[in-house]
């Protein structure tokens, strides 16, 4: 037999591979679970075919690894966030708070005000800097993520903008007196904008997810219970729970009033990713000749990106829960022909 450890030199892809398959099973699936169909098929094809993999392999891939990583460092950006989350999932939230209370410095932690700027869109962003001073800007940016931070920056005079990437780029170590005239200037114009009324948290959306999150039969048990305690905010919650395999349980009547309000192609991007038995609600709703068509569709249109699928089947839930909203299509509460209109 051949020694592959001491006749073949790893590429980039092989040496993923060996990495991935160093780690253990619940570690690896975690990394794989954030790749492409295209990656992970590469990544497979290579771990099949490597054969036996003896300690020179594993070291000419850790060395590679190692490296990889000499010129590009860890960010400092987003590290006190990183940490918590680490520490709520290790030890829980009490504990994680308490633990992060001794380990930040006294004011390293950000305030309110830059945290609640990180969720806003660029659109209400861009009010809250207009006229500032390129350094604040300049800080402000770095807590974004690129994207938001790159339309923000594109919102900005020409000439003001050469400035704040200046600035960007030369900020160095952030004292805690910056941060503190940031968070001062942000809760200023927040204020200024949406006034201090206090933040509005909780509803139908937010009890959706979380149900949804909670599994099958905490929707079971606690959905009818809703229902009989207030009807009308039952059918509110039901209405953002919609997922796409919601759409399974809708009769054709239903299905076809939706399938009109769906493009072809969204329709059969969404089918894509789904199995053939699930397919059939939807082809019962079309004529056998339109259905033979999207069957046709879905074989010729090839690999499609899960990303791709799951935009189409949002585009189709959206749909739905526009119809549900006009009493068009009906799911009821609590499972009962009663509940039906």
């Amino acid at each position: 037999m051949t020694d592959l450890s001491t006749t073949l030199t790893l590429g980039d892809a092989e040496r993923a591979a060996v990495m991935v398959m160093l780690l253990e099973e619940g570690q690896a699936a975690a990394i794989l679970a954030q790749l492409g169909p295209e990656e992970l098929q590469l990544l497979g094809e290579k771990m099949c075919s490597l054969g036996e993999i003896g300690p020179e392999l594993i070291t000419q891939a850790i060395a590679g690894f190692v490296k990889s990583t000499d010129r590009q460092g860890i960010t400092a950006r987003g590290r006190t966030q990183h940490v918590r989350s680490l520490m709520n999932r290790a030890v829980g939230d009490v504990k994680a708070e308490s633990l992060m209370q001794r380990i930040l410095p006294q004011g390293e932690e950000t305030g309110p005000a830059i945290e609640l700027a990180r969720w806003l869109t660029p659109t209400a962003l861009i009010p809250l800097i207009k006229d500032e001073h390129p350094q604040a800007i300049a800080v402000l940016l770095v807590q974004l993520q690129p994207e938001v931070a790159a339309e923000v920056l594109h919102s900005l005079p020409a000439d003001q903008q050469t400035q704040v990437v200046h600035r960007v780029a030369t900020l160095g170590p952030i004292s805690s007196e910056a941060i503190a005239m940031l968070e001062e200037l942000l809760d200023r114009r927040i204020g200024e904008s949406h006034g201090r009324a206090m933040l509005q948290m909780g509803g139908a959306r937010e009890a959706a997810d979380i149900i949804n999150n909670a599994g099958k039969a905490a929707e079971k048990r606690i959905m009818p219970e809703i229902g009989r305690i207030d009807k009308n905010l039952a059918r509110q919650i039901e209405a953002e729970m919609f997922k796409f395999e919601h759409l399974f349980v809708l009769d054709p009547q239903a299905m076809g009033a939706l399938l009109r309000e769906v493009e072809s192609d969204t329709l059969i991007n969404a089918l894509k990713g789904i199995t053939e038995e699930q397919r059939s609600v939807f082809f019962r709703a079309m004529s056998s000749r339109a259905a033979d068509g999207v069957r046709d569709e879905i074989a010729g249109r090839g690999r499609l990106r899960m990303a791709d699928v799951l935009e189409a089947q949002k585009a189709i839930v959206a749909a739905a829960r526009r119809l549900a909203a006009d009493g068009v299509i009906q799911f009821g509460v609590g499972g009962g022909d009663d509940e039906y209109v």
